[in-house]
This record gives C-alpha cells, structure tokens and sequence, in this order.
C-alpha cells in the first residue's frame, strides 16, 4: 500500500479496544480510512484491520505503542509486504498455474512467484515462456521421507511467504506440513468427501449431482480439512457431460485459487485456529 498504513491485529477481546486502538493512531496522526473488527465470542478473540491514511516510518515505535494499550501476548503487524513471494507446487495439470503465471506478467495483483515445482516435467516449457525458475523434483523411485527431503531442501533455496498447491497430486506428511505450517494453501474441488479418489467428476456425474465447487484453504494435518479460505459453487444439470463437468471444475478451482491468493497477498486472511477471518 502507497502512502497508506496497515495495520493488523488479534488478541484477546476487551471492552474499549476501538477506542484505545484509535486513539493511538491519532496521537500519530493517522486517518483511519477503513476498519474491519471481528469478534470470535466464544473464543473471545478480537480481530482487526486498519488502513490509515499516510506512511507511518517508524513501524516499531507504532507496534509498541499499540502493544501498550492492548491486551497481553496481542499480535500485531504495522505494514507487512505488500508483494507476497509465492513457490508454487504442481504436478501435471496447467489450468490453476496458468491462471497464476498469466496474472504476474499482467501484474494484476501483489504476488510475485519465485519458482515452479513439479514432481513431473511437463509444465516446465510452460513456465519458461515467463521466465520463471523451474525444478523438477520426481516422486518416482524415492520413498516420501527422501523425495520430501529433496522438496524442502529446494523450497529452503528461495524467500517466500506461502507454497501454493496449484494441483498438486502428492499427500504431503505431518512433517511436511509442520515445517512449512500456516504458509502451505490448496486448492481442491468440492466434491470431497462423497467423492473421494480418482475421477471424481465422473463419479459425481454418476449420481447425478446439480452443483459443482472448489475450495482453497490451509493444508493441516487432516487431509483437506484445513481452514477455509474460499470456496465458490457452480449449477450444473443433466445436460453436463463428464468433460463439460470437468471444464467447469477447472474454472472454478482456478477462479477460488485466484482469489485466495489475491485474499493473502493483501492481508485480508488471519487464521482462527480451525477457521478463517477473512476482510473482504
């Protein structure tokens, strides 16, 4: 954000933490343009986003300041990155990191992808065209420990603040997981758990369901159950093929990813143990 301050904050709910929060900002004179609060009352958690008009040079000496008149053990950031590096993860399908990459070059968002990751080469040729580093770290011959090891030890090469999952079709283990925790998303459709495993869309069209979705979220330790992000649905009817189905999958799962990462890469999403607070 130019010119403008952000700030971010969660802690234990108290009476009057507008008041002291706004207060502190007008002792440095900082507008408030927009404030968005939330409070989880059965947590009894308080969360909120501020934007103040002008650039506040001295993030520490303002974090303090509003760590004084917060609650103990509060977690605050004044202006965190504005341009989130990204590592994304893939494996054979294009359609989520195409969506991706096409976005970067326009700069149509505060994302920057730092390396492409695939468990096969096909997309390598793809992600040349932009420019774009490009590893191929197979699966194939390795135990997961090994190949895991290999993975992290390339992700470790490069700064960044979160591994996308653009379709990437390797379970991941607790360890995996734990060393990169709160910073991996996925992307994954919508018909899980009913139907689980391969072909999904034509299972689903089986039986003759009427809506189709995607979901992205944090990956956890319980398989595609991690904290919500955004999810999005879409109607279909009996006219649908199979492929119709699956055309439809794809727009949505890159759509829903899109906008998470847009969601992320403006600090809008802060985790609430196994939920989201998201600040559209």
């Amino acid at each position: 954000m130019h010119n403008q301050t952000l700030i971010l904050i969660q802690c234990q709910d108290a009476v009057g933490l507008v008041a002291n929060i706004s207060n502190t900002l007008a002792k440095y004179q900082l507008n408030i343009i927009t404030m968005r609060e939330y409070v989880d009352e059965e947590a009894n958690k308080f969360f909120v986003r501020v934007v103040c008009n002008g650039l506040f040079p001295n993030q520490t000496q303002l974090a303090n300041s509003l760590a004084e008149v917060l609650p103990p053990s509060a977690q605050i950031q004044v202006n965190p990155s504005n341009r989130k590096k990204i590592i994304v993860l893939v494996t054979k399908e294009h359609h989520c990191l195409a969506d991706i990459l096409v976005r970067q070059h326009f700069e149509t968002w505060g994302a920057e992808v730092q390396a492409v990751i695939g468990n096969y080469d096909t997309l390598r040729s793809f992600t040349d065209k932009f420019d774009i580093p490009f590893h191929c770290i197979s699966h194939e011959g390795l135990s997961k420990e090994d190949f895991e090891t290999q993975l992290i030890a390339q992700i470790k090469n490069y700064n960044f603040d979160y591994i996308i999952l653009a379709k990437f079709m390797r379970i991941l283990s607790s360890f995996f997981v734990a060393t990169f925790e709160n910073r991996l998303i996925n992307i994954h459709h919508s018909f899980l758990p009913a139907f689980i495993g391969a072909n999904p869309y034509k299972q689903a069209h089986s039986r003759g369901v009427k809506i189709i979705g995607a979901t992205a979220h944090f990956v956890t330790d319980q398989l595609d159950e991690g904290p919500i992000i955004v999810q999005d649905i879409r109607h279909v009817n009996h006219t649908y093929t199979v492929k119709d189905m699956v055309t439809a999958g794809k727009e949505i799962e890159k759509a829903v990813l899109s906008r998470a990462i847009r969601l992320l890469s403006e600090d809008r999403v802060m985790l609430n143990d196994y939920k989201t607070i998201v600040f559209e």
